[in-house]
This record gives structure tokens, sequence and C-alpha cells, in this order.
């Protein structure tokens, strides 16, 4: 039997590798014990590669960079925890190689989970390291979908205490696909926003009788405001995605989508550098000034 720690560690190292995909030993340490010595971290992980749970590729790039992945085997154990219980496993990398194919995007990702993470801790906020959940399926119907690369669950406030509860989706860009087809994706979250689910050969409702709803209502409250983490690019190429975003939401048929939802978007750098709780959002709407993460439209 495999023996993973019930007191914490090792269940939360490889939750976390689960529901992240990869991550590099430097980030890992960063979101499961950055209080304890990094040889703490490199030893649990090294453990749980011997059990079979994870294993790991080293990149020849960046000193030999290691980055470790859950193994078919440990999403198997971890899926059935409670804290993963009802999450769609991900698709596990098969074998070295095809990991390696994927690392560049993952670890950005991975890369803006911690900058949410460690402000939260600086600023005695809750977002924990499961509060953050890449790919969840969204889908329009016709076999179409939104799946944005994280959708991130923050508490402002003292934690224990009861502060507004903030929901994101989160889209990391590298500058890896075109201004135009980064600026399409406002446009598929409107599309969300109004999607309601229909069978075939469903009537309308009868007098009296409640209407459908959205589909996304089953899930949230509210519906998550929209963050465009832009990376991969120098200033010039940030300013360029951003532009095309505001071109983007001049469109009429996302006026009311953008009236309700905030839609904002920073560079990765200024995250890391000034930290996602300051003012350096730009909304999509308003590309000229810059506001916190938690901005609303209507405040």
């Amino acid at each position: 039997m495999t023996d993973v720690d019930t007191g914490g560690g090792d269940r939360l190292a490889l939750a976390v590798l689960t529901q992240y995909r990869m991550a590099t030993t430097e980030q890992m340490h960063r979101v499961i014990a950055p209080g304890v010595r990094r040889e703490q971290t490199r030893r649990r992980l090294a453990k749980l590669r011997d059990e079979g749970l994870i294993d790991r590729i080293t990149l020849p790039r960046a000193g030999r960079l290691r980055v470790w992945f859950p193994t078919p085997y440990g999403v198997q154990i971890a899926s059935e925890w409670p804290e993963l219980r009802g999450r769609k496993p991900p698709k596990t990398v098969s074998d070295p190689t095809a990991a390696r194919l994927r690392v560049g995007h993952t670890l950005t990702v991975t890369e803006t989970a911690l900058v949410f993470l460690e402000d939260a801790r600086r600023r005695g906020e809750l977002c924990r390291p499961l509060d953050w959940i890449p790919e969840v399926h969204h889908p329009l119907g016709g076999g179409e979908a939104v799946i944005p690369d994280a959708l991130m669950y923050y508490r402002q406030g003292p934690e224990g205490g009861d502060g507004p509860m903030l929901r994101a989706f989160v889209e990391v860009d590298r500058a890896t696909m075109g201004p135009e087809r980064l600026a399409a994706k406002p446009t598929a979250y409107a599309r969300l926003h109004n999607y309601v689910p229909t069978s075939p050969g469903q009537r309308r409702p009868a007098f009296g009788q409640e209407p459908a709803r959205e589909a996304w209502r089953r899930h949230y409250p509210i519906f998550p405001r929209l963050l465009f983490v832009l990376d991969g690019t120098g200033p010039a190429g940030v300013t360029t995605r951003i532009h095309a975003l505001h071109v983007a939401a001049e469109d009429p048929a996302l006026m009311l989508f953008l009236r309700t939802v905030p839609v904002l978007a920073a560079a990765l750098a200024d995250l890391r550098t000034d930290g996602p709780s300051q003012p350096v959002w730009y909304p999509v709407r308003d590309p000229d000034r810059r506001v916190a993460w938690s901005w609303s439209p209507h405040a």
C-alpha cells in the first residue's frame, strides 16, 4: 500500500500536482511548504516519485530545471480524496516527451496561481492551493465549450472572516497566438454568460412555470470575473494585446456582458513585481486606467 502520509504533506503535494498538472521543484516548495527548508520539499517529491505517484522531466535549459507531474496511478489515488472528488481528473501525460511538449504554458499557469496565493498570504486573505482549479469545462451546447486556463476562488478580508468571495476565470496568454485570437475570447465568455441549455423538442415554459436559467447559475451565484494574464512578450507586446482586447470590447454584442462582468488584463511581470491586489489591471473597456483585480464596473 502506498505510504501517503495522512498528516497532510505528501497528500497536499500529490493533490496540488494532480490539480495543477505540472510544477517545478521551486514552485512546489512555494505552494505547499514555503516556511520550511527547500530540501524537505525535494525529499518529499523524491519519496512520491519512488512510490510511483509522480514523475519528473529535466529541462536542459535554466540550469537543468526539474518539472514534476502526476502519474496515472497518482491521479487515480488523489481523485478519490474528498478535496478533489467531483472534479474531472486531468489528462495525464504518458511519458516525459509528452510532458516536455506541454511544459511552457502549464508552468506559466502554475506561476500565475502562485502570484495570487502568495499575495493572499501576505495580506492575510484566503486563497488556498486547491482554490486554483485549472481547465474547468463549461459546455455551450453543440459540442462547444469554454475552458478557462483556471478558475480561482478568493475570499477577501482577514482569514476566518466573512469578507466577499471573489471568483475569477483566468486566461493566461504567452503570446503564442495572434492578438485577434486572444481578443475573440471575451465573446466566448459572453456566450457562456447567456447560454441556457435546451433539450430537443423542449417547449417554452407554461404560464406560471419558471423559465430555464443560464447554465452557469448552477455553479456560481455570480458570474466569475474574467482576468487575462499576459506573458511571453515585452511591454510593447502587452500593450498590443490590451489594445486588441479593447477593440473587441467595442462590439455592441459585448456591451451588456462587459457592464455586468469585470474583464481585466495585466502583465504577469507586473503581478510578480507589485502583486495582483495592486492597481496593475487594465479594464478592457477603459485601458487608460489601472485598477485592482477586485474592481467592479458597478463601483
